[in-house]
Formats: C-alpha cells, structure tokens, sequence
C-alpha cells in the first residue's frame, strides 16, 4: 500500500451513501488520507438540446452541494484527511471504475445500494459492477453509527491464496482502535467419505498437503494481524465457504468481512469472484475485497 491511502467514496445522497460515510469511523483509515468525494450525475446519453444542457448544468449545482454535504461530515469525522470533490457523469459504476483508473487509489467506499429508481430495482447492481471490474480493493458498506474510537471486530478469510494475503496486508496496515478484535476464519475443504474409499493415495496425500498449507497460512495470518496490535484468533469450520464466512460474521457480531477477490479452489477460479460476490451481497455487515492495485487494460 502507498504511503498516503488514496480513498474514492462513492456518494449519491441516498442511506446507504450516508451509511458509507459512518462506516468510515470503524474503517481503520490513516489520519494521512486523501479521500476524494465522487457524485456521479446519472446520464445515459448526451445531451440533445439547448435544454438539457440547462438541466445538466443545475444537476451539477444540486451534485456539488449533495457531494460538499459529505465532505462536511468527512473532515468533521477525522480533520487529517484530505478530503476533495470530483463530479462525473453517465453509467454510475463506469464512471466510478473509469475515475479510479486514472486516480488509482487503494480503496473505493461503496454503499449496497443507490437511491434511483434503476439501482432500487437492479438490487446492488452498482456494488457489484465495481466490485467486479475495480482493479483496486472495493469496500460495500453496510455502515452502523458508533463512538469515534470503538473497538471493532474484523473477520478476515483466509485460505493460502495471494488474494487472502492481501487482505491480511490490508487489515495489518490500518490504524484500529485500541482493543479491536480480528478472527481468521477458513472453510475447511469437505471430501465425501465415499471419495476416501475409492480414492488413490496421491489424491490422500494433496488432501493432507493441503490441508497442512492452510494451516501454516492461518497460523500466518493470526501472528501478523497480532503483531499489529490486533486481538487475533482462528477458527476453522467444515462448509461452503460463502456460508461460512457469512454465518460467523454475524454470529460474532462482525463490523466488517475482508477478503480476497479470487480464493484458491479450482472450482473458484472458474466461478470468478463468486464468493467476494456473494458475501458482499448478502452479509449484515460491511465487506471489503482486497485487490493488489493493477494497471487497467
């Protein structure tokens, strides 16, 4: 991660953007931050006429004030960050995809769902775009009001691939409130006991081999989110791991899930991003999917 943390919130005015911004005080973000407020005017074609050029010009007025509405909050929640006003206009999930590729910052802040009649009706469908096509890390907030300072319980999955790595680094980077908590949670992979009967001695032994890697990455993962001042523990459960991750989350009280944007199964790399998508669209709690920023193509 950069030394100063680029931030993108996305914020359209509706409660789930308001949401967004609360959740911030339990996000970890550094006092150094550069957070830059994004309203996208939503617009699907070029204007036509003379009046719709009007109109767009007093959509403008009604954006920035909706956008310096948020920037008032930002600096009032933490008076380090550097927070700034960018307006934009068309599809919003392009536009936000399009803004971070030129700004490349390390994390875009989305609500779960928009305040127009076509992301009420497309449920998530901007979060999730985003959260597919970013080529940074992407955070869909399901924010609660809290105390500035309030411990906070992040559950982080982890399961030896480069993407659950990442989100340890992410995690392990931030600056969290004395006494918050971390539980690294992996969804132990479950063999049919008919597969053991029949199975050759090689498949056995991946199994074992496997299982001893998670492990190890588990272990990892503990020892650093500890050494960065965390209370940290693992807890390792037999399931699915969409249902694993989501059930524990809100069994413990999570205030937040992170995640890699791909795991390790091969089953996983061919179902792209299924579980990130998943747990981001059907948790209680905010999700954030960690992604080593890429250049866009």
């Amino acid at each position: 991660m950069a030394d100063r943390m680029k931030v993108i919130v996305a914020y359209d005015g509706s409660e789930s953007a308001d949401a967004a911004i609360d959740d911030l005080r339990s996000a970890g973000l550094p006092g150094g931050a550069w957070i830059k407020v994004l309203s996208v005017i939503e617009s699907w074609l070029p204007p036509a006429s003379g009046l719709e050029i009007a109109e767009h010009v007093d959509h403008d007025d009604e954006y920035t004030a909706l956008a310096m509405r948020a920037v008032t909050r930002l600096r009032s929640m933490n008076p380090e960050w550097e927070v700034d006003v960018e307006l934009s206009a068309g599809s919003p999930a392009t536009a936000i995809i399009e803004q971070a590729d030129e700004w490349k910052p390390d994390l875009i802040v989305v609500g779960s769902h928009g305040r127009s009649a076509a992301g009420r009706f497309f449920f998530g469908s901007v979060s999730q775009k985003v959260l597919h096509e970013a080529h940074c890390s992407v955070r869909v907030s399901r924010g609660r009001v809290e105390e500035p300072d309030t411990p906070v319980r992040l559950l982080v999955a982890v399961d030896g691939s480069k993407g659950s790595e990442a989100a340890v680094r992410s995690v392990a980077a931030r600056d969290w409130p004395r006494g918050s908590e971390a539980r690294v949670v992996n969804a132990a992979w479950i063999a049919p006991s008919s597969a053991f009967s029949s199975a050759s001695g090689q498949f056995i032994n991946w199994f074992i081999a496997e299982n001893a890697r998670i492990k190890v990455a588990v272990d990892a993962a503990v020892a650093r989110l500890d050494a960065a001042g965390l209370k940290s523990e693992a807890v390792v459960k037999e399931g699915s791991p969409k249902e694993v991750l989501i059930g524990e989350a809100e069994s413990w009280g999570a205030d937040c899930i992170f995640l890699g944007a791909r795991g390790m199964g091969r089953i996983e790399r061919f179902l792209i991003g299924s579980v990130s998508s998943a747990v981001a669209a059907r948790a209680h709690c905010s999700v954030e999917v960690a992604r080593e920023q890429k250049q866009a193509a």
